[in-house]
């Protein structure tokens, strides 16, 4: 089969197409053709070695996609040949609370993921795709979905009514955006771009902030809800922003804190806030198997087509880490088989 491996971890470049044999299922695993995959910004550190330890070099990265059943390992049960699967990126952890063992099997980090023809996933890891839910949506929203989903649902406890502020356009955010409208929020998101705002509204965006014209958005979004502020804070940008994130909640706010998309701080983060409003704020690495299945359940019912602002061919893989990296995409980037 052809795969992709992340080699040295020196840049995007290191990226490259190999030749390897089809991997065969063990007892309790099930082999998977592969149909998409999307790519989230951990993808994009992985390939330049700001992801943890540098990884082996021949590691299959990505860790979200879908792909049909195309055989059975010994002791399977409740997954048949031919159902479309997809499969949290940490595929131990099933249900219950996180715990850091689940980072040793994390797809595309700690074992191979889906930028392949094929890859073997654990049988009990995997969720049955539904046959109203798209190849599109079911790539979309294994990592990234399953993340909001903890931030949202499980941390931030959505009630009606809510306001979910979500920041940027990237991924996660526009998937933030799509499922809390679903469960009834109201939801703010910011951008630089007012063109992507404007999109963002047509999507059912409550509040939006250009934080390029409003250095001190925090006091615009506050401003734009009259003093409202956000029950829930979908924390994307990491702690370079965590001052103004503090800062646009509501009284009993919970920040969840999920990515450093800033880069390293410039200055230590006054977090006086936190005690001020009675804010919670938690680390949030990803989502259980269980909280995937609560999503997919979701999109069943209620028809959520994830934002994808671009596809590309397998062969054009390389291109796709190169549009992620620019920023330029809003949405979710895909690579399709």
């Amino acid at each position: 089969m052809r795969a992709y491996e992340i080699g040295p971890q020196n840049g995007l470049d290191s990226l490259h197409l190999v030749e390897r044999d089809t991997p065969v299922p063990g007892a309790g695993e099930v082999a998977v053709k592969v149909h998409a995959v999307c790519l989230n910004h951990r993808d994009l550190l992985t390939l330049k070695g700001q992801y943890g330890a540098l990884k082996p070099e021949d590691r299959i990265p990505v860790s979200d996609g879908v792909g049909s059943v195309t055989a059975l390992g010994d002791n399977v049960s409740g997954v048949e040949i031919g159902q479309r699967v997809i499969a949290p990126n940490f595929v131990t952890w099933l249900d219950g609370k996180f715990t850091p063992a689940v980072f040793g099997q994390d797809l595309g980090i700690s074992r191979d993921g889906w930028l392949a023809e094929t890859i073997i996933l654990p049988a009990d890891a995997v969720i049955t795709v539904p046959d109203d839910v798209s190849d599109d949506a079911a790539a979309a929203i294994a990592a990234a979905g399953s993340t909001i989903w903890n931030c949202i649902c499980d941390f931030g406890r959505l009630e009606k009514g809510d306001l979910v502020l979500t920041l940027g356009t990237g991924g996660v955010s526009i998937l933030t955006l799509q499922i809390a409208k679903a469960l009834g929020a109201q939801v703010a998101i910011t951008s630089s771009s007012n063109d992507k705002l404007e999109r963002c509204r047509a999507m059912g965006a409550d509040y939006l902030v250009n934080y390029r014209e409003n250095e001190d958005w925090a006091a615009a979004l506050m401003a734009e809800t009259g003093g409202r502020g956000a029950d829930i804070v979908v924390e994307t940008a990491g702690l370079n922003s965590i001052e103004q994130s503090i800062a646009a909640c509501a009284p009993n706010g919970r920040i969840a804190l999920i990515g450093a998309l800033s880069g390293q701080l410039d200055n230590v983060p006054q977090l006086a806030g936190l005690i001020g409003k009675n804010v919670t704020m938690k680390g949030i690495t990803a989502g259980s198997r269980e909280m995937l299945s609560e999503l997919v359940a979701l999109i069943s019912r209620v028809g959520i087509e994830p934002l994808i602002d671009r596809k590309f061919t397998f062969d054009d893989a390389p291109a796709a880490f190169t549009y992620l990296e620019s920023g330029d995409h809003m949405g979710k980037v895909m690579i399709t088989l």
